[in-house]
């Protein structure tokens, strides 16, 4: 079983979480007992679950870029602000 990144679980919901986890079990179970093909479709519910998380991790970075980029127009315009005292 493949386990999801920490960030993504850090991002699922209690009640995410917890599927997830009972879900890593039984694929774990599953594995031990040789069930490959059972298991592979518990990874592929797993990885229908964690979508979700994923898209809101991606939304985060999306809103991270956003803050950057403002920080940097207004360092800009500071700097920009600076030169003209200068004159």
């Amino acid at each position: 079983m493949r386990h999801c990144s920490v960030q993504v679980r850090g991002l699922l919901t209690r009640d995410e979480l917890d599927r997830y986890n009972a879900l890593m079990d039984v694929g774990h179970f599953l594995e031990s007992q040789q069930r490959y093909d059972l298991s592979q479709t518990i990874q592929k519910e797993i990885d229908r679950l964690i979508q979700p998380a994923i898209e809101r991790l991606k939304e985060k970075g999306r809103e991270r870029d956003r803050r950057d980029e403002e920080f940097m127009r207004q360092i800009e315009r500071l700097r920009s602000g600076e030169d003209d005292d200068e004159d």
